[in-house]
């Protein structure tokens, strides 16, 4: 069965639970669960690669990770 991929941009302007964050299927708009697989393309930018388990179209989202540091010293 041939593979049909698309990039999607998943740019979030306010921070949001990460339930929430879950894409829907844009063909049958189903809601997904769970990436198929993942990769950093950056250190500071991942990619998910996401298929729908009830019509088979697969995409791939992009999102930015903030790095943050806990500035709490211990004593």
């Amino acid at each position: 069965m041939p593979a049909i991929a698309e990039v999607l941009s998943t740019n979030v302007p306010r921070p949001a639970p990460r339930g929430s964050d879950l894409p829907t299927c844009p063909v049958c708009a189903d809601s997904m669960v769970a990436a198929e697989a993942s990769a950093y393309l950056t250190e500071s930018v991942v990619s998910y690669l996401w298929t729908c388990d009830t019509c088979g179209y697969g995409f791939v989202t992009k999102h930015t990770v903030k790095r943050f540091s806990c500035n709490s010293r211990m004593s």
